[in-house]
């Protein structure tokens, strides 16, 4: 299992948002590449990014700070925010970026993961973000009535190379993940699996350790907090 830490990107600078609220905003840094070489430092061999602009307006909006990402360290980036067409995932996969995150666009557009995985095979995943079972997207704004795990079976179908399952309902919250629906999902679907929210403490590392199969687990909130040491946690899963 892989230990991933999280930049979440607003305005240029890395925040956390709770359960996903626009207004409720938390800022950690305004150097976000000083953040990436900090989790390179720590170990990370894999950042999560993300545009929380572009995820509630469709447009990244912020760029600039991923290049810069990109620039500073040599580790792979996967990326997700408002990528909604082929063009975008083209751009984004040319400067650099190794797995474009496709999620509010995989509900209503299910052919577009279809066509870049297929362009892309290995660098499209999808993220799946849910409360009660139940997928949210616009930036977790609308809860649809579509089951979490039929859309992750079916994205596996259309070549996605991984699904990054997050319960909106944790994240953020420092409550612990949702174990028993991160178990169900990896499970069910035959593509890797990453776990995101709720991550609070080691003892929460401990517990995803205990689903079989489970690929790896984002976590920001608890690093920014210093409730979780990046370091330490990855060398924990390399000795599980």
């Amino acid at each position: 299992m892989r230990i991933i830490p999280a930049i979440d990107l607003k305005g240029g600078q890395c925040v956390r948002l709770l359960q996903g609220r626009e207004d409720a905003v938390t800022s950690y840094s305004n150097d976000p590449v000083e953040m990436a070489e900090r989790w390179v430092n720590e170990d990370a061999d894999l950042i999560h990014l993300v545009d929380l602009d572009g995820a509630f307006s469709g447009d990244q909006k912020n760029l600039d700070s991923i290049k810069a990402i990109r620039n500073a360290v040599d580790v792979e980036l996967e990326l997700g925010g408002g990528i909604r067409d082929i063009e975008r995932i083209n751009m984004l996969i040319g400067m650099g970026i190794n797995r474009v995150i496709l999620g509010t666009v995989a509900v209503e557009k299910p052919e577009l993961v279809e066509k870049a995985a297929s362009k892309y095979p290995g660098q499209v995943i999808v993220g799946i973000d849910a409360k009660d079972g139940r997928v949210a997207v616009k930036g977790w704004v609308e809860v649809t009535s579509t089951d979490a795990k039929e859309l992750a079976a079916a994205m596996a179908q259309q070549g996605a190379a991984g699904i990054i399952y997050t319960d909106i309902s944790r994240d953020g919250m420092m409550a612990g993940p949702n174990i028993s629906a991160m178990r169900e999902m990896v499970d069910y679907v035959d593509t890797p699996v990453i776990a995101s929210g709720g991550v609070s403490k080691m003892e929460d590392i401990d517990r995803l350790l205990t689903i079989d199969g489970l690929w790896g687990v984002i976590t920001g909130k608890a690093l920014y907090e210093g409730t979780v040491k990046l370091s330490e946690a990855i060398q924990k899963v390399k000795g599980s």
